[in-house]
């Protein structure tokens, strides 16, 4: 077969060119030629000449090679921004926003990037450098980089990010906040109808969190820090916590007494929540006789621990618990030891007709807290004996100097409550505190439970005073995982909008957690959010101009995640357009 091309004159002169695709046959002795095919004018063919000599001599084609031209993270959002759905945080920001869309979207991402990578407003940049970031439409948002010169020139050399992202992410801050009220109604509304929540139980807790710099003088004051930083200005935050799930939280002034803020907090879940009748479970701090007598007035019943050393009764209730012990369930992980560790309780008689006190022994809290009682009497002890050395080879003879050495001692790692000494005839001698030592080993495993509640078994106060202890992991979780320490901001609305969206993410880290837990499935959500990482979207360049994006399944963990979940569409614009595809 052979090309043969062939001339058409034209009524106004012009003459066209065509192609013909024509076969050499044999016949009746003599050869003849077939037109095959009628291919088109030459000009327009010209173009796929090597196309068609290819064709026709069977030449082999070369495919453009494909290249992966970029690749994002995509699964930790992929999974936020279901949970953000599921749990109606979108629609109750559209409802309330006149711009719908835009607000959720970005207070969206805001939320995403701390579960992912916690950073500030100025490091968002970085971040959506690392991970496919979209709104709802499937349109990517892309860092806004100042250009060097520029940077350099200005009075603000060290903001590398164009102020105009910086902008679009601080005025999503600032409306976030203001809806807060409106936001956390409407959550807990979508919980209890979701996940049947038990409002009888209400569970509150407090901790700190400090500022890098002065902070706002409205709200950054020096207190009691949690966080071992003293010398740095902080916040209270109080959350509120029903059945696990996070549904409301408090920002109080750094110097605030833990027991100063309940009053405020049982106001607020009466008129935002409408609970009139609970039970308040708190934790020690929260316990003086005026919120008792708060609690009692409004109704409230409450059930709350006891300092073991500020109260001095402790020590005779713990005296008054000669009767049978009733032994509590365990949990998981202690079933799973090969000598589990026993919870014990009984009811002790207490001062008021109407008040129940509960004496409690851990065994695992005992071997934990005599480990640490030792411990510190070995640090104490070792100490005592190199200042009884000094004394005895002459190196301190001044009484009041060797007086304050053994104060200086004993004050550290609580000495005082292990040892005393004496200094007689020039001789320092030191031995165990004869009557602080043993009430040391009797608090051992020992803490308090006191209630009102006259329906309350002894084992049920255990029970709903262990699950405290999911607001102290959800502190951890809020400071750590998600690294809502330290505050940078200077006005109280954006610290207020920090800790906001700080609180948001702990919300959809403790939905993933809870997900992954009923699925049976052993992950923790913090390594969760990391092995989703290996869900990615990837740029491929087909060549030709043409180019094709697609997404990695991930690793098997991270499949079996997705699966829990219940997604099963990866693509970003499946997931951003349609949220029944994504579900």
């Amino acid at each position: 077969m052979f090309l043969r091309t062939v001339k058409v004159k034209r009524e106004d002169g012009h003459i066209d060119e065509y192609v013909r695709l024509v076969e050499s046959v044999w016949r009746k002795g003599r050869p003849e030629h077939r037109v095959i095919s009628n291919l088109g004018r030459k000009d327009l063919l010209a173009p796929h000449a090597d196309t068609l000599r290819r064709m026709l001599t069977g030449e082999h084609t070369p495919r453009p090679q494909a290249d992966a031209v970029g690749a994002w993270d995509w699964g930790p959002l992929l999974v936020a921004r279901h949970l953000w759905r599921e749990l109606g945080l979108e629609q109750t920001l559209d409802a309330w926003a006149r711009d719908r869309g835009a607000v959720a979207d970005r207070a969206l991402a805001l939320v995403a990037s701390r579960l992912d990578t916690p950073t500030s407003e100025h490091g968002m940049a970085r971040w959506l450098e690392t991970a496919y970031v979209c709104d709802r439409s499937g349109q990517r948002w892309l860092p806004a980089w100042r250009q060097d010169a520029e940077r350099l020139a200005s009075h603000r050399p060290r903001v590398r990010v164009q102020d105009r992202q910086l902008r679009q992410w601080y005025s999503t801050l600032d409306r976030l906040v203001k809806a807060k009220p409106q936001i956390e109604q409407a959550l807990f509304l979508r919980l209890r109808t979701l996940f049947a929540l038990n409002v009888d139980l209400v569970f509150y807790d407090l901790t700190s969190t400090y500022f890098e710099g002065t902070g706002p003088a409205d709200l950054a004051k020096h207190g009691h820090s949690r966080d071992g930083k003293p010398r740095n200005r902080q916040v209270l935050v109080g959350v509120v916590m029903i059945d696990g799930w996070p549904i409301a939280h408090h920002v109080f002034e750094g110097h605030r007494r833990d027991a100063s803020t309940v009053k405020e907090v049982l106001g607020d879940l009466e008129a935002r929540f409408g609970l009139r009748r609970v039970v308040f479970v708190g934790d020690r701090g929260m316990v003086t006789v005026p919120n008792v007598e708060l609690l009692r007035s409004r109704g409230q019943g409450y059930v709350v621990g006891l300092n073991r050393r500020r109260r001095p009764m402790v020590r005779t209730y713990i005296e008054r618990a000669t009767g049978p012990w009733l032994e509590c369930p365990m949990g998981v992980a202690a079933r799973e030891r090969s000598t589990p560790p026993k919870t014990l309780v009984q009811e002790v008689a207490a001062d008021r007709p109407d008040v129940r006190v509960f004496v409690v022994h851990s065994e695992e809290r005992e071997a934990y807290e005599r480990a640490e009682r030792e411990k510190a009497m070995q640090r104490v002890r070792t100490a005592l004996e190199a200042l009884e050395q000094r004394v005895a080879a002459g190196k301190l003879k001044a009484p009041e100097k060797i007086g304050a050495a053994a104060a200086r001692i004993l004050a550290r790692s609580h000495g005082y409550r292990y040892y005393t000494w004496s200094l007689k005839d020039r001789t320092f001698q030191f031995v165990e505190h004869p009557v602080h030592l043993a009430q040391e080993r009797a608090l051992e495993g020992k803490y308090l439970i006191q209630t009102e509640e006259p329906t309350l078994s002894p084992v049920d106060a255990v029970t709903i005073y262990k699950d405290l202890s999911e607001v102290e992991r959800a502190f951890a979780e809020l400071k750590d995982v998600i690294e809502m320490r330290p505050i940078y901001h200077y006005t109280a609305d954006r610290v207020r909008a920090h800790i906001f969206v700080a609180s948001l993410a702990f919300l959809l880290d403790r939905a993933l957690e809870k997900t992954l837990k009923a699925s049976g499935l052993d992950i923790s959500s913090k390594e969760a959010w990391h092995l989703l990482k290996t869900v990615r979207v990837v740029e491929i360049d087909l060549g030709d101009g043409q180019r094709k994006r697609s997404v990695t399944h991930g690793s098997a963990r991270a499949a079996h995640i997705l699966k829990a979940i219940g997604i099963t569409h990866l693509d970003p614009d499946a997931a951003a357009t349609d949220p029944e595809k994504a579900a």
